[in-house]
C-alpha cells in the first residue's frame, strides 16, 4: 500500500515578515504575472505586508490609462517614501558594492527596514543581489 504525503507544512523561519516589490515585480503583479501573483496570495494567507518604494512608482507609473492596473495593486501595499537617511543608505550601499544602481539600491535599503525574513521580488536579480549580498534579513527572488 503506498504512503500517502502529508502536506509540506512552512517552518516559522520560512515564513517571511514582509514581502517587498521592485518596479519589475509591481509591473508584473500588475498585469497578472502568475509568480507576483502566487507570492503575493500566499501573503495575503499568512498576513504577510507587502511593500514598495515610493521610488518604484517612478519606473512604474507614467501618467497611462494602463497605470490603473498598479494603483489597483498598490491599494493594498505599503507605500514608503525616500527619506535623506534612506538616501544616504543607498548612496553608501552604491559606494560599498561598486555600483551605480540608485533605484535598486533604495530598493535594497528599504527591504533591509521592513523586517527579519524579507522576501524581494525582482525582475533584476543578479543587481539586487549584489547590493543585498550582506543582507542577511533579505532574500531575493526572481519573478
Amino acid at each position: 500500500m503506498a504512503r500517502r504525503r502529508q502536506p509540506r507544512r512552512l517552518r516559522p523561519a520560512a515564513v517571511p515578515d514582509a514581502l517587498v516589490l521592485d518596479s519589475g515585480a509591481l509591473s508584473d503583479g500588475a498585469t497578472g504575472g502568475v509568480r507576483v501573483r502566487a507570492e503575493l496570495s500566499l501573503a495575503e494567507q499568512l498576513g504577510t505586508p507587502v511593500h514598495v518604494s515610493s521610488v518604484t512608482l517612478t519606473e512604474v507609473l507614467r501618467g497611462h490609462p494602463r497605470d490603473a492596473l498598479v494603483h489597483r495593486l498598490l491599494a493594498g501595499i505599503q507605500q514608503h517614501p525616500v527619506t535623506p537617511e534612506a538616501g544616504r543608505a543607498a548612496g553608501e550601499l552604491l559606494g560599498r558594492v561598486r555600483r551605480d544602481d540608485t533605484v535598486d539600491a533604495i530598493v535594497a535599503v528599504a527591504s533591509k527596514e521592513v523586517g527579519l525574513r524579507v522576501r524581494l521580488l525582482t525582475g533584476d536579480p543578479v543587481d539586487l543581489r549584489a547590493l543585498t549580498a550582506d543582507m542577511r534579513n533579505v532574500t531575493v527572488v526572481p519573478i
